[in-house]
């Protein structure tokens, strides 16, 4: 190791004036005022409107996408012919939920999954606007949401299962496999044969385990739940400490050139965490790159207001990552051009990172390979403040 120093105006010119929010007939005095320059055309999600008679008075431009009706053509049709919807078992929807008839107090339809003709699928939610909470229907305010990103969200976490599952097949396919043969065949080995094979199943598990913790980085990732435990963390130390596991691993000592920067702030960080960013990049560069793998520690500047900060590059003098693969690098499943793992870890150090309140790019290094840069904000405490 060295170390260094589409808006049809049809649709727009029937609405009288902008569209009043779900609600907005019993709400406070100036709320609708609020949205009074609202453009239904710039709504991201499908927006029908239907006044008190049931014949649609906004069908915006996001509604005749999804549902490959002209606005100027629902314009002035009842709900049923303008959205001729179906729930999964035929049943024609709007014959079957009354929005202008029933109880009095319903106040419109949760979202759920709908079929326009021809079977494609729409997610569909109402709200039914009266002037007094059990009055007469004055409005049906109608949400539309195409599938496609639901159905993104459904492939990505089949992908998810179908890789777990392969990953856990083989080491589980070992300890089955060894563990069954020593339980079955004990006085037939000799000492060192029972040691290969509890060897075999310990790290086999070790690997199982990790994929386990991978899983549960990314379920709290996911959710926004991945907590940080800050404590002062030595990180120039800690990246002694990963590439002395390499160099006790095999690795030559003068594959590494570390540069620690004077004057690095004091860093506040979850020293378990920080091992995890560190851990992954220094694994990749040794896996996939070549030459020398370089690890630069340095002070920084966060913003425009000049916070302090730690920046931490890895790079190595590999083939690097082709430019039209770097906007992916940090989704799940991407393993580059070389298969193994589970293309996982750098999804899952980007969110730590961020959990951090920090960021981190990737691009071409100094000498041709790939480049990580991550930094962390210092992330003292408020009561030390």
């Amino acid at each position: 190791m060295t170390v260094g120093t589409d808006s049809p105006a049809q649709a727009r010119s029937a609405v009288p004036h902008a569209p009043e929010p779900p609600g907005a007939g019993s709400g406070p005095p100036g709320r609708t005022a609020a949205f009074a320059g609202l453009d239904p055309d710039d709504l991201p999600d499908g927006l029908v409107i239907a006044d008190e008679t049931g014949r649609v008075v906004c069908f915006n431009a996001a509604a005749g996408r999804i549902t490959a009706v002209p606005g100027d053509r629902a314009l002035g049709l009842t709900l049923d012919q303008a959205l001729p919807l179906e729930d999964l078992k035929g049943r024609r929807w709007w014959a079957l939920t009354d929005p202008y008839g029933g109880l009095s107090t319903r106040r419109g339809q949760p979202e759920r999954n709908l079929l326009l003709p021809g079977g494609r699928e729409v997610l569909v939610s109402a709200r039914y606007v009266r002037e007094h909470p059990t009055g007469p229907v004055r409005r049906v305010v109608v949400s539309l949401r195409g599938t496609e990103a639901r159905r993104r969200t459904e492939r990505s976490h089949a992908e998810l299962i179908a890789t777990v599952a392969h990953e856990l097949r083989s080491p589980l396919t070992s300890v089955k496999g060894f563990t069954a043969t020593l339980l079955d065949k004990w006085e037939r080995f000799n000492d060192e044969q029972k040691r290969l094979m509890l060897e075999t199943v310990d790290a086999d598990a070790g690997r199982i385990k990790r994929l386990i913790a991978e899983l549960l980085d990314i379920s709290r990732i996911d959710s926004g739940r991945l907590e940080v435990r800050r404590q002062p963390v030595d990180i120039a130390a800690a990246v002694g400490r990963h590439i002395q596991v390499h160099t006790t691993g095999g690795q030559s000592p003068d594959r590494f050139f570390v540069r620690i920067r004077p004057q690095l702030p004091a860093l506040w960080a979850d020293p378990d965490k920080i091992d995890q960013i560190l851990g992954n990049l220094l694994e990749n560069a040794v896996r996939h790159g070549e030459g020398t793998v370089t690890i630069e520690v340095a002070p920084t500047t966060l913003g425009d207001d000049g916070e302090e900060g730690t920046e931490v590059t890895v790079s190595d003098e590999g083939p690097g990552i082709p430019e039209e693969s770097m906007s992916r690098v940090f989704t799940r499943f991407w393993r580059g051009s070389k298969r193994g793992g589970t293309g996982l870890g750098l999804y899952i150090v980007k969110g730590v990172v961020e959990a951090h309140g920090g960021t981190i790019t990737v691009g071409r290094g100094p000498r041709g390979g790939a480049e990580f840069r991550f930094i962390l904000p210092v992330g003292t405490p408020a009561h030390l403040l």
